[in-house]
């Protein structure tokens, strides 16, 4: 027997939209049967059953359910890995989060640096890197305790190029006065900066070169 017409197939959806004590009692119904078996004798057309009927257009609610999880998963946030933690004599506490592989900065040195500088409660306060479109303007700082806050020296000396970490300075190792470094030129960062010179600051500071 050859594939049955479009238009007879085409009944079968409009079913699922009907109950099925709506099929078992309507007219049309039995008519479109008594047509169908003048026209094939040898079809024999049975009820599917509503769960079929739904399936059979597409409609599965427990994909419905699950699809959408597969679909759109949530981005996972990361903090960098940190390689090891230590806490120095003077009370600085280091997150070591990339081992650098360059020339090690010493005391004395020039070292060119990127940084941001936080409250401890993540506010952030100022850095050489622009929070939007992420350009950097790096800094030259010299590692003299009469030219820079005393506890940013101590993160950066030992610390080889490349490298990146992550202090929590106390006040008594930062801004004990307004001219050590670094600190930003304009007036409004340095006054910002300098309001929170009371209490522990955190650097996340990255080491670009030794000069």
């Amino acid at each position: 027997m050859g594939a049955l017409p479009f238009q007879t197939l085409a009944h079968f959806p409009y079913a699922a939209s009907i109950s099925p004590s709506c099929i078992e009692n309507e007219q049309p119904k039995n008519a479109l049967a008594k047509n169908l078996h003048d026209r094939f004798p040898s079809l024999t057309v049975k009820r599917l059953p509503r769960r079929l009927l739904l399936q059979f257009m597409g409609f599965n609610p427990i994909l419905l359910c699950i699809y959408p999880v597969i679909a759109a998963p949530m981005p996972e946030m990361k903090e960098p890995e940190v390689i090891r933690t230590f806490k120095l004599a003077s009370g600085v506490r280091i997150q070591e989060i990339v081992e650098g592989e360059g020339p090690e900065a010493r005391e004395g040195d020039l070292v060119e640096v990127n940084y941001v500088c936080r409250r401890t409660n993540g506010y952030f306060v100022h850095s050489t890197v622009d929070q939007f479109n992420g350009e950097s303007r790096p800094i030259t700082l010299p590692l003299d305790e009469n030219q820079v806050i005393k506890g940013l020296e101590e993160v950066l000396i030992g610390m080889r190029v490349g490298g990146k970490r992550r202090a929590l300075i106390p006040p008594s190792l930062g801004y004990i006065n307004e001219n050590l470094k670094p600190i930003p030129e304009e007036f409004g960062p340095r006054r910002s900066l300098l309001s929170h010179a009371n209490e522990p600051l955190v650097f996340e500071i990255q080491l670009l070169k030794v000069i």
